[in-house]
């Protein structure tokens, strides 16, 4: 039994074409996603560096940011410092100073960053668990490491002698000799000078080498400042009285009302992911308000100030001879007789009857 199939014309014109180009798909197919990775972040970037004399070679990338250029660094950049320092933010967050003379090549794959070292003075910031920082000399090969999460700070260089110095701030440092595989491990805070690139010559005190990193500080807003209130002096108020009167009058505006602020500070809040139920580990009583007021500033009164009037004492002319007698004085004296009067006819009374009966 046979089965015949129709095809359309135009469709079997196209198959000896396209099975003449087998190549084509395949270039469209590894273009693609060349094309797609071009939109996408470069895993092999390093950071910005800015320096007043540098010398950047190889792969790298100019940006225009606000009007500034920057150069960024990629995986092979080679760097010469010539003079001064030059600083490189991390695309992570870190910092790295560079202290010229100095002559270096940065390698980057993902998370790990290494820094070929022959000549100058390093230091290096970095403030979480990337990048992965490896620095690398002809004999020495030095790996920070973080000490509970804390950031990590370290020095690698060498002085005007040639030796080479290496210092840890904040964490510890490996260090390791490339050619016989011995390796010791500076503490925190330990610094060490490596003569000859031997471990054996490791001599432990303070070193010659120094290159400050100037980390980016956010500026604070400035603290209100406390006003006192105080009477004006004498000068203050005629220079007042001088200005007001110079400038023209201005109608009165009604003044703002002006309300206290209220601020709460509370302790810091933890929070748990891994716990469904998080724990009430704050003191209600750690817990501060505070009441912000304008202080007025220094009252100043305008006007004049003038002497009371003096009043007028009237003296009573001298008494030339006897005093005038008021009206209620001469009744006083009436009664006064009246009394002695009928006192006189009482005693009389009393002695008539006396001598009635004796």
């Amino acid at each position: 039994m046979r089965v015949a199939l129709k095809t359309n014309r135009k469709v079997r014109q196209a198959i000896p074409a396209l099975a003449a180009t087998p190549f084509l798909f395949v270039g469209v197919a590894l273009l693609i996603p060349t094309l797609a990775r071009t939109d996408q972040p470069s895993y092999d970037t390093v950071g910005a560096i800015e320096g007043e004399a540098i010398t950047v070679q190889g792969p790298m990338n100019i940006e225009v940011v606000q009007g500034r250029t920057r150069t960024i660094l990629r995986s092979g950049s080679d760097i010469h410092v010539n003079s001064g320092q030059a600083r490189i933010d991390l695309v992570e967050g870190g910092q790295i100073a560079v202290c010229g003379p100095a002559h270096f090549s940065v390698l980057k794959s993902v998370n790990l960053l290494t820094l070929a070292l022959e000549t100058g003075i390093i230091h290096a910031h970095i403030e979480g668990p990337q990048p992965a920082l490896t620095f690398y000399t002809p004999q020495i090969q030095a790996k920070p490491f973080a000490i509970s999460e804390a950031p990590q700070d370290m020095l690698v260089g060498f002085d005007q002698t040639g030796a080479m110095c290496i210092r840890a701030d904040s964490g510890a440092v490996r260090v390791e000799q490339q050619l016989t595989g011995q390796s010791v491990v500076i503490p925190q805070s330990g610094e060490v000078l490596i003569t000859n690139g031997q471990l054996e010559n490791l001599s432990s005190g303070v070193t010659h080498c120094s290159c400050e990193l100037q980390l980016a500080k956010i500026l604070s807003p400035p603290s209100p400042q406390t006003e006192v209130s105080r009477l004006p002096t004498p000068e203050e108020m005629q220079k007042a009285n001088k200005e007001a009167a110079k400038a023209p009058p201005v109608p009165p505006k009604p003044a703002a009302k002006e309300g206290p602020v209220y601020q709460v500070f509370m302790p810091p809040l933890s929070y748990d992911a891994t716990d469904k139920v998080q724990p009430d580990n704050f003191d209600p009583q750690l817990i501060v308000l505070v009441r912000r007021v304008r202080v007025r500033p220094s009252l100043i009164f305008q006007g004049s100030v003038k002497d009371a009037p003096s009043i007028a004492q009237n003296t009573p002319p001298a008494a030339t001879g006897k005093a005038l007698e008021t009206p209620a004085s001469q009744t006083q004296q009436a009664q006064q007789k009246n009394t002695q009067s009928n006192n006189s006819i009482v005693v009389r009374i009393r002695a008539f009857f006396r001598s009635l009966f004796s």
